[in-house]
C-alpha cells in the first residue's frame, strides 16, 4: 500500500523499554516522511518516562495499568476527544487489543492472525501480510511498509537532550578513567546473569582494561540484590548507579566505553546510542532480540546449540544463561578491546 501517511496517528505500544526503543525509528521514519504528522502515543509510565521530550514524539498517553479497569477507560475518554486518521498497534497481547477496539479510531493496523496472540486481531480493522518471525525491530518496520513509507535509514535519536549533557558530564567528572557498564539483572530471572560471574568481570575490567564498572539498571528488589551481591564479591569497587532514571541511564550508556547487559532495555538504548555492548544471550533468540544490525561480534549465543540451524524463533529457553562462563564474556571483552576501545 502506499500514497502519502496519513497526518494524525497513534500509536500502540505500551510496555517494556527495548520495545519503545524499538517504536523510535518507526515515528522518525513517519516525521521525516512527513513532519506535520501529528504522533501520539499510549505508553506505560516506565518506558514513558525514556522517550518523553523526544523532539518526534508530540504527544503521550499514559496506560498506568496499576489502576487496573480504569486505566482503559481513562485511555478512551482520552483518545476519543482526539480524532486520528489511522492507529498502528504494535503490540500482540490482549490489554493493546482493548486500548486499540475501544480508541474510536476507524483505520486500526495490527499484526497478522499468525502472529498475534489472545485474539488481539479480532480488534484491528487492518493486518500487515504474514511473515516468517525476525528481529523485533524489522517486525515493526513492516508496519511502515504497509502505509507505504521506507524505514531506512534507522534512526533512534534517544539524546542525551542538550539539557541533560551538564548532568552527563558531573557523573563522568566522578571517575579518572573510562567506564565500563554493567546491567544488573532483567525484568525475567530467566534472562539473568549469576552476581558472582558479574563480579569476576567487574574485576577484569578494571585491573586488566582500566575501566571504572558502574552497575546499572532499575531500583527493584531484585536489581538491588544484585548489586549488592556484585559489589560485596567484587575487589574493583564497581560504582552503583541503580535507580538513577531512564533519561539519567541515556547519558551514563552514552558516555560508556563498553556496556555488558543481558536481554533488555538497557541493551537496546546501546544499541540505539552506537556504544559497544556485550550481549548476553539464552532466554531468547539473538536473531530477534539481541542488538540490532550492531556489535554482532559481540554477542554471547548461549540460546542456541553449537551448530545448530533453523529459523528465528519466539521461544524462549529457561535454562541457558548459566552456560555462559566467565571466560567467555573475556573473550568478549578482549575482542571490544581490539575493535572498539576508544584511542587514548
Amino acid at each position: 500500500m502506499s500514497g502519502p501517511p496519513p497526518n494524525r496517528i497513534c500509536i500502540v505500544m505500551m510496555s517494556a523499554v527495548g520495545d519503545a526503543v524499538h517504536v523510535l525509528p518507526v515515528i522518525n521514519a513517519i516525521k521525516r516522511r512527513d513532519p506535520a504528522s501529528r504522533i501520539t502515543w499510549v505508553l506505560q509510565p516506565g518506558p514513558a518516562s525514556l522517550v518523553r521530550g523526544h523532539p518526534n514524539v508530540d504527544e503521550i498517553i499514559l496506560f498506568d495499568r496499576q489502576k487496573g479497569v480504569e486505566s482503559f477507560f481513562n485511555v478512551a475518554r482520552q483518545l476519543r476527544t482526539r480524532k486520528f486518521d489511522l492507529l498502528i498497534d504494535l503490540q500482540v497481547y490482549f490489554k493493546a487489543g482493548i486500548v486499540t477496539a475501544i480508541s474510536g479510531v476507524t483505520r486500526r493496523i495490527g499484526f497478522d492472525r499468525a502472529r498475534a496472540r489472545d485474539a488481539n486481531w479480532l480488534f484491528t480493522t487492518e493486518r500487515i501480510p504474514a511473515h516468517p518471525v525476525q528481529h523485533v525491530q524489522d517486525q515493526y518496520f513492516e508496519f511502515l511498509s504497509q502505509i507505504g513509507i521506507p524505514a531506512e535509514p534507522v534512526e533512534w535519536n534517544i539524546g542525551p537532550w542538550a539539557s541533560e549533557l551538564p548532568a552527563q558530564r558531573a557523573f563522568v567528572a566522578q571517575f579518572d578513567r573510562l567506564i565500563g557498564s554493567i546491567v544488573v539483572a532483567t525484568s525475567k530471572l530467566e534472562k539473568d546473569w549469576h552476581p558472582d560471574r558479574w563480579a569476576e568481570v567487574a574485576d577484569l575490567i578494571s585491573s586488566t582494561y582500566g575501566l571504572q564498572p558502574v552497575l546499572v539498571g532499575g531500583n527493584s528488589e531484585r536489581e538491588r540484590a544484585a548489586a549488592s551481591a556484585i559489589t560485596e564479591s567484587s575487589n574493583a569497587k564497581p560504582f552503583s548507579a541503580l535507580g538513577s532514571g531512564l533519561r539519567n541511564l541515556v547519558g551514563i550508556l552514552d558516555a560508556s566505553a563498553l556496556v555488558l547487559s543481558p536481554d533488555t532495555g538497557p541493551l537496546h538504548m546501546s544499541v540505539a546510542l552506537n556504544r559497544p555492548v556485550i550481549s548476553l544471550m539464552g532466554y531468547t533468540d539473538p536473531r530477534r532480540t539481541g542488538p540490532y544490525r550492531r556489535f554482532h561480534d559481540l554477542i554471547i549465543d548461549a540460546f542456541h546449540d553449537d551448530g545448530e540451524q533453523g529459523p528465528v524463533t519466539m521461544k524462549t529457553r529457561s535454562d541457558r544463561m548459566s552456560r555462559i562462563s566467565v571466560a567467555d564474556v573475556a573473550a568478549k571483552i578482549q575482542l571490544w578491546s581490539e575493535r572498539y576501545r576508544p584511542k587514548s
